[in-house]
Protein backbone atom coordinates (compact mmCIF):
# COMPACT_ATOMS: atom_id res chain seq x y z
CA UNK A 1 0.00 0.00 0.00
CA UNK A 2 0.69 3.37 -0.76
CA UNK A 3 0.73 6.21 2.06
CA UNK A 4 1.32 10.09 1.31
CA UNK A 5 3.82 10.94 3.97
CA UNK A 6 4.11 15.00 3.33
CA UNK A 7 2.46 17.88 1.12
CA UNK A 8 4.31 20.65 0.11
CA UNK A 9 2.62 23.73 -1.75
CA UNK A 10 4.05 26.45 -3.54
CA UNK A 11 2.30 29.39 -5.13
CA UNK A 12 -1.03 26.53 -4.94
CA UNK A 13 -4.21 28.99 -4.28
CA UNK A 14 -4.21 30.59 -1.06
CA UNK A 15 -1.15 29.26 -0.06
CA UNK A 16 2.58 30.79 -0.88
CA UNK A 17 4.57 28.24 1.25
CA UNK A 18 2.88 25.15 3.04
CA UNK A 19 3.86 21.59 4.37
CA UNK A 20 2.05 19.31 6.24
CA UNK A 21 2.52 15.76 7.38
CA UNK A 22 0.00 13.03 7.09
CA UNK A 23 -1.18 9.87 9.17
CA UNK A 24 -0.72 6.59 7.43
CA UNK A 25 -4.53 5.90 8.08
CA UNK A 26 -7.22 8.87 8.49
CA UNK A 27 -6.32 12.58 8.33
CA UNK A 28 -9.13 15.23 9.54
CA UNK A 29 -9.16 18.31 7.84
CA UNK A 30 -10.67 20.54 10.44
CA UNK A 31 -10.93 24.71 9.38
CA UNK A 32 -13.41 27.55 8.74
CA UNK A 33 -14.13 28.55 5.28
CA UNK A 34 -11.54 29.66 2.72
CA UNK A 35 -9.08 28.09 4.93
CA UNK A 36 -7.60 25.84 2.23
CA UNK A 37 -9.45 22.36 3.18
CA UNK A 38 -10.85 21.67 0.02
CA UNK A 39 -7.63 23.37 -2.12
CA UNK A 40 -5.55 20.40 0.27
CA UNK A 41 -7.62 17.80 -1.02
CA UNK A 42 -7.88 19.62 -4.24
CA UNK A 43 -3.95 19.59 -4.60
CA UNK A 44 -3.53 15.85 -3.72
CA UNK A 45 -6.35 14.52 -6.43
CA UNK A 46 -4.19 16.65 -9.64
CA UNK A 47 -1.16 15.12 -8.82
CA UNK A 48 -2.09 11.75 -7.93
CA UNK A 49 -3.98 11.69 -11.27
CA UNK A 50 -1.23 12.96 -13.76
CA UNK A 51 -3.59 14.75 -15.91
CA UNK A 52 -2.82 17.62 -17.76
CA UNK A 53 -6.16 18.21 -19.63
CA UNK A 54 -7.81 18.38 -15.61
CA UNK A 55 -5.38 21.03 -14.98
CA UNK A 56 -5.74 23.01 -18.20
CA UNK A 57 -9.26 22.24 -17.51
CA UNK A 58 -9.44 24.05 -14.02
CA UNK A 59 -7.35 26.94 -15.04
CA UNK A 60 -3.67 27.84 -13.93
CA UNK A 61 -5.50 31.48 -13.08
CA UNK A 62 -7.65 29.45 -10.71
CA UNK A 63 -4.68 27.25 -9.22
CA UNK A 64 -1.79 30.28 -8.65
CA UNK A 65 -1.77 32.01 -5.67
CA UNK A 66 -3.69 35.73 -6.29
CA UNK A 67 -1.42 37.54 -4.23
CA UNK A 68 1.90 36.66 -6.06
CA UNK A 69 0.84 37.04 -9.15
CA UNK A 70 -0.91 40.72 -8.62
CA UNK A 71 2.57 41.48 -6.74
CA UNK A 72 4.36 40.36 -10.49
CA UNK A 73 1.98 42.85 -12.11
CA UNK A 74 2.89 45.53 -9.72
CA UNK A 75 6.39 44.91 -10.09
CA UNK A 76 9.09 45.68 -13.14
CA UNK A 77 7.51 42.34 -14.50
CA UNK A 78 11.13 40.47 -15.36
CA UNK A 79 10.96 37.46 -16.85
CA UNK A 80 13.20 35.55 -14.30
CA UNK A 81 10.76 36.90 -11.90
CA UNK A 82 7.51 35.39 -13.45
CA UNK A 83 6.40 33.04 -10.52
CA UNK A 84 6.64 29.10 -10.29
CA UNK A 85 3.74 26.94 -8.89
CA UNK A 86 4.43 23.10 -7.27
CA UNK A 87 2.44 20.54 -5.82
CA UNK A 88 4.83 17.80 -4.16
CA UNK A 89 3.80 14.56 -2.46
CA UNK A 90 6.25 12.56 -0.63
CA UNK A 91 5.40 8.48 -0.40
CA UNK A 92 6.57 6.53 2.18
CA UNK A 93 9.24 3.69 0.61
CA UNK A 94 7.75 2.08 -1.94
CA UNK A 95 11.47 0.35 -3.61
CA UNK A 96 10.54 1.36 -6.97
CA UNK A 97 13.69 3.54 -8.39
CA UNK A 98 11.07 5.11 -10.59
CA UNK A 99 9.87 7.42 -7.79
CA UNK A 100 12.80 7.78 -5.39
CA UNK A 101 14.99 10.96 -6.11
CA UNK A 102 16.13 14.52 -5.23
CA UNK A 103 13.88 16.30 -7.99
CA UNK A 104 12.13 17.93 -4.78
CA UNK A 105 12.46 21.06 -3.32
CA UNK A 106 13.74 19.45 0.06
CA UNK A 107 17.35 18.44 -1.65
CA UNK A 108 19.85 16.79 -1.23
CA UNK A 109 18.00 13.89 0.24
CA UNK A 110 16.52 11.09 -1.46
CA UNK A 111 12.40 10.59 -1.11
CA UNK A 112 9.86 8.87 -3.14
CA UNK A 113 7.35 10.96 -4.46
CA UNK A 114 5.62 12.77 -7.19
CA UNK A 115 5.19 16.67 -8.46
CA UNK A 116 3.47 19.01 -10.39
CA UNK A 117 5.43 22.14 -11.47
CA UNK A 118 4.10 24.36 -13.46
CA UNK A 119 6.84 26.61 -14.54
CA UNK A 120 7.14 29.61 -18.20
CA UNK A 121 8.19 27.67 -21.04
CA UNK A 122 11.89 28.79 -22.12
CA UNK A 123 10.80 28.12 -25.45
CA UNK A 124 8.22 30.82 -25.81
CA UNK A 125 10.18 33.35 -23.72
CA UNK A 126 10.09 35.99 -26.90
CA UNK A 127 6.10 35.96 -26.57
CA UNK A 128 6.29 36.02 -22.97
CA UNK A 129 8.26 38.96 -23.04
CA UNK A 130 6.34 40.62 -25.57
CA UNK A 131 3.51 40.50 -23.66
CA UNK A 132 4.42 41.83 -20.64
CA UNK A 133 6.07 44.40 -22.47
CA UNK A 134 2.59 45.86 -22.93
CA UNK A 135 1.44 48.93 -21.55
CA UNK A 136 -1.30 47.19 -19.31
CA UNK A 137 -0.07 43.14 -19.40
CA UNK A 138 -2.14 40.11 -18.61
CA UNK A 139 -0.33 37.47 -16.89
CA UNK A 140 1.04 34.37 -19.54
CA UNK A 141 -0.28 31.68 -18.23
CA UNK A 142 -1.09 30.10 -21.11
CA UNK A 143 2.36 29.96 -22.05
CA UNK A 144 3.39 27.85 -19.00
CA UNK A 145 4.24 24.52 -19.14
CA UNK A 146 2.30 21.67 -16.98
CA UNK A 147 4.70 18.57 -16.07
CA UNK A 148 3.89 15.74 -13.74
CA UNK A 149 7.18 13.92 -12.30
CA UNK A 150 8.48 11.29 -9.71
CA UNK A 151 11.30 12.42 -7.71
CA UNK A 152 13.40 10.77 -9.49
CA UNK A 153 12.41 12.83 -12.85
CA UNK A 154 10.27 10.11 -14.71
CA UNK A 155 7.58 11.47 -16.25
CA UNK A 156 4.11 10.21 -15.42
CA UNK A 157 0.15 10.40 -16.81
CA UNK A 158 -3.11 9.10 -16.01
CA UNK A 159 -2.47 5.86 -17.80
CA UNK A 160 0.58 4.91 -15.62
CA UNK A 161 -0.05 6.81 -12.54
CA UNK A 162 1.45 5.61 -9.70
CA UNK A 163 -1.54 5.37 -6.76
CA UNK A 164 -5.04 4.53 -7.28
CA UNK A 165 -7.55 7.21 -5.70
CA UNK A 166 -10.93 8.17 -5.47
CA UNK A 167 -12.09 11.74 -4.48
CA UNK A 168 -16.09 12.29 -3.25
CA UNK A 169 -17.08 15.42 -3.09
CA UNK A 170 -20.56 15.51 -1.08
CA UNK A 171 -20.59 19.41 -1.84
CA UNK A 172 -21.54 18.71 -6.02
CA UNK A 173 -23.48 15.43 -5.26
CA UNK A 174 -26.42 17.12 -7.49
CA UNK A 175 -23.62 17.60 -10.33
CA UNK A 176 -23.75 15.12 -13.08
CA UNK A 177 -20.41 15.85 -14.33
CA UNK A 178 -19.44 14.92 -10.37
CA UNK A 179 -21.65 11.82 -10.87
CA UNK A 180 -20.43 10.60 -14.22
CA UNK A 181 -16.65 10.95 -13.13
CA UNK A 182 -17.06 9.19 -9.59
CA UNK A 183 -18.99 5.82 -11.35
CA UNK A 184 -16.15 6.13 -14.62
CA UNK A 185 -13.30 5.84 -11.36
CA UNK A 186 -15.17 3.09 -9.14
CA UNK A 187 -15.23 1.41 -12.64
CA UNK A 188 -11.75 1.65 -13.97
CA UNK A 189 -10.30 0.74 -10.22
CA UNK A 190 -12.63 -2.70 -10.05
CA UNK A 191 -12.46 -3.66 -13.69
CA UNK A 192 -9.15 -4.48 -14.81
CA UNK A 193 -7.66 -3.64 -18.51
CA UNK A 194 -8.41 -6.19 -20.24
CA UNK A 195 -11.88 -6.22 -19.24
CA UNK A 196 -12.10 -2.59 -19.96
CA UNK A 197 -11.35 -2.76 -23.63
CA UNK A 198 -13.55 -6.41 -23.98
CA UNK A 199 -16.53 -3.92 -22.33
CA UNK A 200 -16.25 -1.16 -24.47
CA UNK A 201 -15.64 -3.53 -27.60
CA UNK A 202 -18.63 -5.68 -26.42
CA UNK A 203 -20.94 -2.00 -26.06
CA UNK A 204 -20.13 -0.58 -29.22
CA UNK A 205 -21.06 -3.77 -31.00
CA UNK A 206 -24.21 -4.56 -29.23
CA UNK A 207 -25.23 -0.71 -30.51
CA UNK A 208 -24.60 -1.64 -33.72
CA UNK A 209 -26.98 -5.12 -33.28
CA UNK A 210 -29.68 -3.25 -31.89
CA UNK A 211 -29.60 -0.43 -34.86
CA UNK A 212 -29.18 -3.81 -37.73
CA UNK A 213 -31.90 -5.75 -35.73
CA UNK A 214 -34.36 -3.30 -34.17
CA UNK A 215 -34.33 -0.60 -35.70
CA UNK A 216 -34.19 -1.59 -38.95
CA UNK A 217 -38.42 -1.89 -39.78
CA UNK A 218 -38.75 2.02 -38.77
CA UNK A 219 -35.68 2.46 -41.01
CA UNK A 220 -37.34 0.73 -44.16
CA UNK A 221 -40.23 3.53 -43.97
CA UNK A 222 -37.36 6.29 -44.40
CA UNK A 223 -36.24 6.90 -47.65
CA UNK A 224 -32.34 8.71 -47.90
CA UNK A 225 -32.18 8.94 -44.02
CA UNK A 226 -31.90 6.33 -41.45
CA UNK A 227 -32.04 6.37 -37.38
CA UNK A 228 -28.61 5.65 -35.96
CA UNK A 229 -26.86 5.17 -32.29
CA UNK A 230 -24.59 7.92 -31.22
CA UNK A 231 -20.95 6.43 -30.92
CA UNK A 232 -17.92 8.54 -29.55
CA UNK A 233 -16.53 10.11 -26.12
CA UNK A 234 -20.16 11.56 -25.25
CA UNK A 235 -21.59 8.10 -25.76
CA UNK A 236 -20.03 4.99 -24.62
CA UNK A 237 -19.81 2.61 -21.82
CA UNK A 238 -18.47 4.90 -19.57
CA UNK A 239 -21.16 7.92 -20.08
CA UNK A 240 -23.90 5.15 -19.94
CA UNK A 241 -22.87 3.27 -16.41
CA UNK A 242 -24.46 3.74 -13.58
CA UNK A 243 -24.68 2.49 -10.29
CA UNK A 244 -28.00 0.42 -9.30
CA UNK A 245 -28.97 0.03 -5.95
CA UNK A 246 -32.88 -2.20 -5.61
CA UNK A 247 -32.90 -1.38 -9.37
CA UNK A 248 -32.61 2.26 -8.59
CA UNK A 249 -29.88 4.40 -10.19
CA UNK A 250 -27.80 6.03 -7.87
CA UNK A 251 -28.48 9.25 -9.84
CA UNK A 252 -32.38 8.73 -8.88
CA UNK A 253 -31.95 8.48 -5.06
CA UNK A 254 -31.81 11.72 -2.70
CA UNK A 255 -29.28 13.47 -2.31
CA UNK A 256 -28.11 11.89 1.41
CA UNK A 257 -28.19 8.60 0.19
CA UNK A 258 -26.46 9.37 -3.16
CA UNK A 259 -23.69 10.60 -0.45
CA UNK A 260 -24.16 7.68 1.68
CA UNK A 261 -24.02 5.00 -1.25
CA UNK A 262 -20.98 7.29 -2.68
CA UNK A 263 -18.67 6.81 0.25
CA UNK A 264 -19.25 3.27 1.75
CA UNK A 265 -19.85 1.90 -1.92
CA UNK A 266 -15.82 3.38 -2.29
CA UNK A 267 -15.03 2.35 1.50
CA UNK A 268 -16.19 -0.90 1.50
CA UNK A 269 -15.92 -3.26 -1.69
CA UNK A 270 -13.34 -5.77 -1.80
CA UNK A 271 -9.57 -5.02 -2.82
CA UNK A 272 -8.72 -6.59 -5.90
CA UNK A 273 -5.61 -6.33 -8.03
CA UNK A 274 -6.50 -2.74 -8.22
CA UNK A 275 -7.23 -1.31 -5.20
CA UNK A 276 -8.06 2.42 -4.11
CA UNK A 277 -5.27 3.31 -2.00
CA UNK A 278 -5.87 6.97 -1.22
CA UNK A 279 -9.77 8.06 -0.55
CA UNK A 280 -10.45 12.24 -0.58
CA UNK A 281 -13.68 12.83 1.11
CA UNK A 282 -14.86 16.65 0.70
CA UNK A 283 -17.27 17.02 3.64
CA UNK A 284 -19.29 13.82 3.98
CA UNK A 285 -21.33 14.92 6.44
CA UNK A 286 -23.22 16.91 3.48
CA UNK A 287 -26.94 16.02 3.40
CA UNK A 288 -26.51 12.66 5.76
CA UNK A 289 -29.15 12.15 8.87
CA UNK A 290 -27.34 11.32 12.25
CA UNK A 291 -27.49 7.51 11.80
CA UNK A 292 -26.45 7.78 8.47
CA UNK A 293 -23.84 9.40 9.41
CA UNK A 294 -22.92 7.40 12.31
CA UNK A 295 -23.24 4.52 9.73
CA UNK A 296 -20.88 5.91 7.32
CA UNK A 297 -17.99 6.84 10.40
CA UNK A 298 -18.28 2.88 11.05
CA UNK A 299 -17.65 2.16 7.90
CA UNK A 300 -14.49 4.47 7.54
CA UNK A 301 -13.24 3.25 11.16
CA UNK A 302 -13.63 -0.69 9.43
CA UNK A 303 -11.79 0.68 6.33
CA UNK A 304 -8.03 0.28 7.49
CA UNK A 305 -6.62 -0.94 4.10
CA UNK A 306 -7.07 2.60 2.35
CA UNK A 307 -5.40 5.83 3.68
CA UNK A 308 -8.32 8.30 4.07
CA UNK A 309 -8.38 12.55 3.76
CA UNK A 310 -11.03 14.03 5.07
CA UNK A 311 -12.59 17.53 5.59
CA UNK A 312 -15.58 18.51 7.69
CA UNK A 313 -17.10 20.68 9.72
CA UNK A 314 -18.70 18.15 11.82
CA UNK A 315 -18.60 17.46 15.28
CA UNK A 316 -19.27 13.41 15.14
CA UNK A 317 -16.84 12.85 12.63
CA UNK A 318 -14.03 14.67 14.78
CA UNK A 319 -15.37 13.48 18.18
CA UNK A 320 -15.72 9.25 16.58
CA UNK A 321 -12.57 9.80 14.64
CA UNK A 322 -10.41 11.41 17.31
CA UNK A 323 -8.35 14.73 17.04
CA UNK A 324 -5.57 12.75 16.92
CA UNK A 325 -5.92 12.63 13.32
CA UNK A 326 -6.94 16.40 12.50
CA UNK A 327 -5.48 18.91 10.85
CA UNK A 328 -6.40 22.77 11.92
CA UNK A 329 -6.52 24.98 9.55
CA UNK A 330 -8.00 28.80 9.38
CA UNK A 331 -8.26 31.38 7.21
CA UNK A 332 -6.44 33.52 9.20
CA UNK A 333 -3.41 31.56 8.62
CA UNK A 334 -1.08 29.62 6.14
CA UNK A 335 0.24 27.24 8.80
CA UNK A 336 -1.90 23.79 9.84
CA UNK A 337 -1.73 22.54 12.96
CA UNK A 338 -1.25 19.46 14.57
CA UNK A 339 -1.64 18.50 18.27
CA UNK A 340 2.38 17.68 17.89
CA UNK A 341 2.74 20.81 17.46
CA UNK A 342 1.62 22.16 20.89
CA UNK A 343 2.66 21.61 24.11
CA UNK A 344 2.43 18.41 25.43
CA UNK A 345 0.22 19.23 28.24
CA UNK A 346 -2.20 21.58 25.89
CA UNK A 347 -2.62 18.51 23.09
CA UNK A 348 -3.09 15.71 25.60
CA UNK A 349 -6.06 18.47 26.92
CA UNK A 350 -7.60 18.32 23.65
CA UNK A 351 -7.73 14.71 22.94
CA UNK A 352 -9.89 14.87 26.21
CA UNK A 353 -11.65 18.55 25.59
CA UNK A 354 -15.02 18.44 24.33
CA UNK A 355 -14.47 18.51 20.34
CA UNK A 356 -17.55 21.25 19.69
CA UNK A 357 -15.60 23.94 21.84
CA UNK A 358 -12.15 23.17 19.39
CA UNK A 359 -14.29 23.22 16.53
CA UNK A 360 -15.84 26.02 17.50
CA UNK A 361 -12.34 28.02 17.86
CA UNK A 362 -11.00 26.49 15.00
CA UNK A 363 -13.75 27.64 12.67
CA UNK A 364 -13.72 30.78 14.04
CA UNK A 365 -12.44 34.02 12.81
CA UNK A 366 -12.85 36.14 16.25
CA UNK A 367 -14.04 34.19 19.14
CA UNK A 368 -14.66 35.56 23.14
CA UNK A 369 -13.53 33.34 25.58
CA UNK A 370 -16.19 33.07 28.94
CA UNK A 371 -15.42 30.45 31.80
CA UNK A 372 -19.17 30.07 33.15
CA UNK A 373 -22.68 29.78 32.13
CA UNK A 374 -24.10 33.05 33.38
CA UNK A 375 -21.85 34.79 30.91
CA UNK A 376 -22.71 32.56 28.22
CA UNK A 377 -25.94 33.49 28.85
CA UNK A 378 -25.75 37.19 28.75
CA UNK A 379 -23.21 37.91 26.44
CA UNK A 380 -25.32 38.52 23.42
CA UNK A 381 -27.01 40.97 24.90
CA UNK A 382 -24.08 42.72 26.57
CA UNK A 383 -22.33 42.15 22.63
CA UNK A 384 -25.57 44.07 21.47
CA UNK A 385 -25.80 46.78 24.51
CA UNK A 386 -21.53 47.81 23.82
CA UNK A 387 -21.54 47.49 19.58
CA UNK A 388 -25.22 48.35 18.24
CA UNK A 389 -24.91 44.99 16.61
CA UNK A 390 -26.56 41.51 17.15
CA UNK A 391 -23.88 38.81 18.09
CA UNK A 392 -24.72 36.69 14.86
CA UNK A 393 -24.13 39.32 12.20
CA UNK A 394 -20.28 40.00 13.52
CA UNK A 395 -17.25 37.11 12.89
CA UNK A 396 -17.29 36.99 16.90
CA UNK A 397 -17.97 33.30 18.49
CA UNK A 398 -18.76 33.47 22.28
CA UNK A 399 -17.07 30.00 24.07
CA UNK A 400 -17.65 29.20 27.26
CA UNK A 401 -14.32 26.83 28.52
CA UNK A 402 -14.26 26.76 32.15
CA UNK A 403 -11.76 29.33 33.62
CA UNK A 404 -8.59 26.95 33.95
CA UNK A 405 -8.67 26.17 30.21
CA UNK A 406 -8.44 29.59 28.98
CA UNK A 407 -4.32 29.34 28.41
CA UNK A 408 -4.68 26.01 26.32
CA UNK A 409 -7.04 27.27 24.05
CA UNK A 410 -5.09 30.88 23.59
CA UNK A 411 -1.94 28.41 22.50
CA UNK A 412 -4.14 26.65 20.15
CA UNK A 413 -5.46 30.07 19.19
CA UNK A 414 -2.26 31.75 18.60
CA UNK A 415 -0.85 28.98 16.13
CA UNK A 416 -3.57 29.69 14.06
CA UNK A 417 -3.79 33.35 14.35
CA UNK A 418 -7.38 33.48 15.22
CA UNK A 419 -7.93 36.99 17.36
CA UNK A 420 -9.41 35.88 20.77
CA UNK A 421 -10.38 38.44 23.50
CA UNK A 422 -10.83 36.45 26.99
CA UNK A 423 -13.11 37.08 29.80
CA UNK A 424 -12.28 36.35 32.85
CA UNK A 425 -12.75 37.17 36.87
CA UNK A 426 -10.03 38.66 38.76
CA UNK A 427 -10.83 36.62 41.91
CA UNK A 428 -9.69 39.17 43.84
CA UNK A 429 -5.96 39.39 42.78
CA UNK A 430 -5.68 42.21 40.15
CA UNK A 431 -1.74 41.06 39.96
CA UNK A 432 -1.58 37.41 39.70
CA UNK A 433 -4.33 37.87 37.05
CA UNK A 434 -2.13 39.84 35.28
CA UNK A 435 0.60 37.92 34.99
CA UNK A 436 -1.14 34.55 34.62
CA UNK A 437 -1.60 35.33 31.19
CA UNK A 438 1.29 38.08 30.25
CA UNK A 439 3.25 35.15 28.06
CA UNK A 440 -0.17 34.22 26.19
CA UNK A 441 -1.22 38.10 25.28
CA UNK A 442 -0.30 39.69 21.69
CA UNK A 443 -1.72 41.34 18.88
CA UNK A 444 -4.09 38.99 18.72
CA UNK A 445 -4.87 37.91 21.84
CA UNK A 446 -5.78 39.64 25.09
CA UNK A 447 -7.06 38.93 28.52
CA UNK A 448 -9.84 40.89 30.51
CA UNK A 449 -11.01 41.59 34.09
CA UNK A 450 -12.25 43.80 36.03
CA UNK A 451 -8.95 46.14 37.89
CA UNK A 452 -11.38 46.33 41.07
CA UNK A 453 -10.35 43.50 43.58
CA UNK A 454 -13.61 44.07 45.24
CA UNK A 455 -15.31 42.99 41.49
CA UNK A 456 -14.25 39.52 41.82
CA UNK A 457 -16.38 38.21 39.88
CA UNK A 458 -18.63 38.37 36.83
CA UNK A 459 -22.16 38.41 39.26
CA UNK A 460 -20.36 40.61 41.79
CA UNK A 461 -19.60 43.00 38.88
CA UNK A 462 -23.04 42.65 37.36
CA UNK A 463 -24.59 43.40 40.50
CA UNK A 464 -22.91 46.86 41.46
CA UNK A 465 -23.24 47.76 37.97
CA UNK A 466 -26.90 47.23 38.41
CA UNK A 467 -28.22 47.46 42.02
CA UNK A 468 -31.04 48.49 41.21
CA UNK A 469 -32.83 45.88 38.69
CA UNK A 470 -30.71 43.22 40.79
CA UNK A 471 -33.06 44.43 43.65
CA UNK A 472 -36.10 44.26 41.98
CA UNK A 473 -35.83 41.00 40.57
CA UNK A 474 -34.14 38.91 42.96
CA UNK A 475 -34.29 40.80 46.85
CA UNK A 476 -37.80 39.56 47.63
CA UNK A 477 -38.15 36.57 49.79
CA UNK A 478 -34.31 37.37 50.45
CA UNK A 479 -33.98 37.31 54.21
CA UNK A 480 -30.54 35.52 55.51
CA UNK A 481 -28.56 36.26 52.29
CA UNK A 482 -27.97 39.16 50.34
CA UNK A 483 -29.14 39.59 46.39
CA UNK A 484 -25.52 39.19 45.41
CA UNK A 485 -24.91 36.15 47.49
CA UNK A 486 -28.03 34.89 45.70
CA UNK A 487 -26.43 35.38 42.59
CA UNK A 488 -23.35 33.77 43.23
CA UNK A 489 -25.08 30.95 44.51
CA UNK A 490 -27.80 30.84 41.37
CA UNK A 491 -25.49 32.17 38.30
CA UNK A 492 -27.35 30.68 35.36
CA UNK A 493 -30.83 30.88 36.78
CA UNK A 494 -29.84 34.58 37.27
CA UNK A 495 -28.60 35.22 34.04
CA UNK A 496 -31.74 33.72 32.56
CA UNK A 497 -34.10 36.15 34.95
CA UNK A 498 -31.98 39.14 34.00
CA UNK A 499 -32.18 38.63 29.91
CA UNK A 500 -35.51 38.09 30.28
CA UNK A 501 -37.20 40.60 31.99
CA UNK A 502 -34.16 43.41 32.00
CA UNK A 503 -32.08 42.76 29.02
CA UNK A 504 -32.83 46.79 27.58
CA UNK A 505 -32.13 47.84 31.09
CA UNK A 506 -28.83 46.04 31.64
CA UNK A 507 -25.40 48.21 32.58
CA UNK A 508 -22.66 46.31 30.91
CA UNK A 509 -19.45 46.07 33.05
CA UNK A 510 -16.39 48.30 31.22
CA UNK A 511 -13.81 45.46 31.13
CA UNK A 512 -16.60 43.46 29.44
CA UNK A 513 -17.21 46.67 27.12
CA UNK A 514 -13.67 47.00 26.56
CA UNK A 515 -13.17 43.46 25.59
CA UNK A 516 -16.15 43.57 23.03
CA UNK A 517 -14.69 46.76 21.48
CA UNK A 518 -11.02 45.51 21.10
CA UNK A 519 -12.31 42.52 19.59
CA UNK A 520 -14.03 44.22 16.70
CA UNK A 521 -11.36 46.24 15.67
Amino acid sequence: MTNITKLKLHNFKRFQEFEVDFDKTINLLIGDNESGKSSLLEAIDIVISGSVSKVQTIGLESLFNAKVIDEFLAGEKKYGDLPELYIELFLDEQNNPELNGRKHSLDPKDFDGLKLKCVPRDDLSEDILEILAQEQPSFPFEFYSINFNTFSGKSYTGYNKYIRHLLLDNTQINNEYATREYIKTVYHSTAEEKDVSKHQNEYRNHKSRFKDNVLNDVNAKIEGYEFGIRTGVKANLETDLTILEENIPLEKRGKGRQCFIKTEFALTRKQDKYPINTLLLEEPENHLSHTSMANLIGSILKSSDKQIFISTHSNMICSRLGLRQAIFLNSSSDSAVLLSALSSGTGKFFMKAPDNNVLELILSKKVLLVEGDAEFILMEQLYKKTSGEELYDSDVHVISVGGTSFKRYLELANLLNIKVAVVTDNDGDVDYCRKRYVDYENADAKVFFDQDPVRSTFEIAMYTDNKAICEELFAEGRIKISVQDYMLSNKADVAFELLDKKANEIVVPEYIREAIEWLRH
